[in-house]
């Protein structure tokens, strides 16, 4: 074999190399986006008095925590209460929350801070009462959702944990980023969600619109400081067979922030979110082939593909170094395949905005993607020197 010969092997081994993953994670969203373009049908619930028990964890909520009790109160089924819990908070959101008509807790612990302590903290104030309720529901203080959906949390929860599908009020008006971030987040917590349920049985928790059998919660490993506790404790829970299933046609809305807290609460989420991969993703893959439950094997592969925005951006940057190999001699097919999956990808977003999007994201905002994505270049860089650490809201 001549020194050229040998040297476009070389390439071509580098190339698939660098393809292989890639390839299979871009192959990956396509085929759960796919999946998630069909609605999912009402399940058969029968007529429910559930004893339920919306606990609300509220740090600093001042400026929210009486609106949202307020349209909460109006939309209560029988038998459902709230409990708030006021922690760590240095405002009057413990007295405004009383006003409201709410069940106050207030926690004072700056030592451990976060929302899986003060769900802990509601789960042993809970616990002290006898038979306390059924299912318990959690909403974050800037959340809203409408008197059906907090039945069709409560009813799925009587079987399981679930999850409600988490979305951001649409707001036509506001600044392209934030319409597309908006839109990304539509795609992550409702048209991958529902791909999810029917590929690997089960969703991932999203921290607000999560309900629970009273025994689940009882028993659950709530207090942690991780930053994104609901996907960790969503992960755990299906490790003890009791995986969260999706309440799809349960909605909780949470109001569009800012183009800067947008990508402040992007940055606490997905720094989050690739801790919480690079530590679980490869060993839930592992486990599934091991046992041959390939619904395992996909959930483990869909938690391993990484956020829109950044499963693109090395797309890309995979698409430059293959071309630079196919110069020095590699062969074509890896960046032909790469981009090939790409192209699929993007298709299966177009169908997914055409589905779900376009109240979301207007077409003038949609043609602003690579600027959205050159706007999180900052973030990523960001966390790949430290990843956060606290618990961050969005600035409203």
């Amino acid at each position: 074999m001549t020194g050229t010969a040998a040297m476009e092997v070389i390439a071509t081994i580098v190339a698939a190399a660098l393809a292989a993953p890639l390839a299979l994670l871009t192959a990956a969203f396509a085929v759960e986006v796919i999946a998630g373009l069909r609605s999912m049908r009402a399940p058969m619930m029968p007529e429910t008095d559930t004893s339920t028990v919306i606990v609300m964890p509220a740090n600093d909520e001042a400026a929210v925590i009486t609106r949202t009790l307020t349209l909460l109160a109006a939309e209560l089924p029988d038998r459902f209460r709230v409990l708030v819990v006021a922690d760590n908070c240095t405002d009057d959101t413990a007295d405004l929350a009383e006003q409201a008509g709410a069940d106050v807790l207030r926690r004072n612990d700056p030592s451990r801070r976060g929302k899986g302590f003060a769900l802990a903290h509601a789960r042993d104030h809970l616990a002290t009462q006898g038979e306390p309720c059924a299912v318990v529901v959690v909403l974050d203080a800037d959340c809203t959702i409408d008197r059906a959906s907090l039945a069709t949390l409560a009813a799925t929860a009587r079987q399981g944990p679930a999850q409600a599908s988490y979305l951001m009020q649409p707001e036509r008006d506001a600044a392209p980023m934030v319409q597309v971030s908006n839109f990304a987040f539509a795609i992550k917590n409702l048209v991958r969600q529902r791909g999810l349920q029917r590929l690997a049985g089960r969703v991932n928790l999203t921290g607000t619109g999560m309900a629970f059998p009273w025994p689940v919660f009882r028993d659950a490993p709530l207090a942690t400081d991780d930053i994104v506790e609901d996907l960790a404790l969503g992960l755990e829970l299906a490790q003890r067979g009791t995986p969260p299933h999706f309440a799809a046609q349960a909605t909780v809305w949470s109001a569009a922030s800012s183009a800067e807290g947008t990508l402040k609460q992007r940055t606490r989420w997905e720094g989050g979110f690739l801790a919480t991969s690079k530590r679980h993703a490869l060993p839930t893959i592992a486990a599934g082939m091991r046992t041959g439950n390939w619904r395992m094997v996909w959930a483990g592969l869909s938690l391993a593909v990484p956020p829109l925005t950044l499963l693109l951006l090395l797309d890309v940057a995979g698409l430059g170094a293959l071309a630079v190999l196919a110069l020095i001699g590699a062969a074509a097919w890896p960046a032909l395949l790469l981009g090939a999956l790409l192209l699929l990808a993007l298709a299966a977003l177009v169908a997914a905005w055409a589905r779900v999007g376009r109240p979301f994201l207007s077409g003038a905002a949609a043609i602003r993607l690579p600027l959205y994505i050159l706007w999180k270049i900052p973030l990523y860089l960001g966390l790949a020197r430290k990843r956060p650490t606290d618990w961050l809201r969005a600035g409203r």
